[in-house]
């Protein structure tokens, strides 16, 4: 998932990110997040709270950044840069909300062919880009979603029908 940091999360964008969490972890599937507050910290609590696993990729080189809901922290030091990391890491992307940040590593994440599923009615860049294609080479199209259960879907099956198996979801939020 891809979406809100802290500093722009409204309450309903957090509650639909927590509820994409839990229902990766019920999947079976490891989360990869930023690590930090907003959409990933909402993603790792509720994939927790269902007993999943939680992988936190820092942009920061000291792991106390991470929210408490990480079990595998991976301090990059890396700023910005680490959208590389984690959009390379995950094998499908759920937009929840976001801005800037959010774009450039759903574009990061284009670029690599992965699916891309956007949340809509959690606004930002989600419902921007949501039923589109992100530039004229129309690598993959980014699908829509009316509820988490349908992203989360929708991201696992497309991800199971691509040339690997589902290991992981990403949930990324940028610092804006």
């Amino acid at each position: 998932m891809i979406g809100s940091d802290g500093d722009h999360c409204p309450e309903s964008t957090y509650a639909a990110a927590k509820e994409v969490g839990a229902e990766i972890a019920s999947r079976g599937a490891v989360l990869v997040t930023g690590g930090l507050g907003g959409v990933m910290e909402a993603a790792c609590r509720g994939a927790k709270e269902k007993g999943g696993m939680v992988v936190g990729i820092l942009p920061q080189e000291d792991m106390s950044y991470a929210n408490p809901y990480c079990d595998i922290i991976v301090p990059t030091g890396m700023g910005f840069s680490r959208n590389y990391v984690t959009a390379y890491s995950a094998d499908s992307a759920i937009v929840v909300g976001g801005g800037a940040g959010t774009y450039v590593e759903a574009l990061v994440a284009y670029q690599k062919g992965k699916p891309i599923v956007a949340l809509t009615g959690t606004g930002g860049t989600a419902d921007k880009i949501a039923d589109s294609y992100l530039d004229d080479r129309k690598t993959v199209k980014v699908l829509a979603a009316p509820t988490p259960k349908d992203a989360v879907d929708q991201a696992l099956d497309h991800a199971l029908n691509g040339k690997r198996g589902i290991r992981y979801f990403q949930s990324v939020a940028k610092m804006m």
